[in-house]
């Protein structure tokens, strides 16, 4: 399978589907119901600890969260950094599911860097200094979420999700890296610049939670207790995909109601 190919929306059935969310028991789960400078303090404290929850049941799969990520990352048509998979077979019910890069704290992508390309902020956001990238792709290998893609080509025409979906906030990569999500770190480190607060204040927002027309993605600070992130991970039944690999992600998702019938 080509390298644009994979980048597309996959429909999967219900077997797929529990395949990518399994684990220990999260498929069983949703069916019951300035960045160089970051690079060298990979061991300095954050007041922060961002993370994303999905809503499986609200996502429609319209694929906004798609188009508005190429655009203020300005993502080639041919990738990806939000894919949305299609989960067919549950219930009465077709179920999304938004795959962004999980952002793990235990990053497997980290971990296997030869060059330390790919890194961890201390906010939790892992990501990758494209300068230092050497193009092996041991990260795309180690990943076991898809989440990132090879530039094969250089990306030099026009966007065809700018304007409509927003303007490029980032330069774009060269050809010969990987490149990924980065929770559009651009926006949060330029909010707080501002005094703006992320997942609250659109600005500081990454923009696939923006974009979403059904407020299926929620962003924020797990360190506030009373931001909306922590505010749902207590009160709602959620799971992580393939927790059991000990990546521990910062992508959560919310479990979906239970099939009817």
């Amino acid at each position: 399978m080509s390298e644009k190919s994979r980048s597309m929306q996959m429909p999967v059935n219900r077997r797929g589907f529990l395949m990518i969310a399994a684990g220990a028991g999260c498929g069983a789960a949703l069916l019951r119901g300035g960045q160089h400078a970051w690079a060298n303090e990979a061991h300095a404290e954050s007041p922060h600890r961002w993370a994303m929850v999905i809503d499986v049941g609200r996502c429609e799969g319209c694929g906004y969260c798609t188009l508005a990520c190429r655009a203020h990352n300005d993502v080639p048509p041919w990738i990806s950094w939000n894919q949305v998979v299609t989960c067919e077979e549950m219930g009465e019910e077709t179920h999304f599911i938004p795959r962004p890069c999980m952002h793990c704290e235990h990053a497997p992508c980290v971990e296997v860097c030869p060059v330390k390309a790919s890194y961890r902020r201390p906010d939790g956001i892992v990501m990758m200094d494209y300068d230092r990238c050497i193009g092996c792709r041991y990260c795309q290998v180690a990943c076991p979420y898809l989440a990132r893609a090879f530039n094969w080509e250089a990306f030099t025409g026009p966007n065809p999700a700018v304007p409509t979906w927003g303007q490029p906030e980032v330069p774009r990569r060269p050809r010969g890296v990987v490149e990924k999500c980065s929770f559009c770190y651009q926006r949060i480190d330029r909010g707080l610049a501002r005094g703006l607060k992320p997942g609250v204040d659109q600005e500081a927002t990454p923009a696939c939670v923006v974009a979403c027309p059904v407020g299926a993605r929620v962003f924020g600070d797990l360190n506030d207790p009373q931001s909306q992130v922590s505010r749902l991970l207590r009160e709602r039944p959620h799971c992580r995909l393939r927790d059991d690999l000990g990546t521990e992600p910062r992508v959560y998702y919310l479990q979906p109601g239970p099939p009817e019938g």
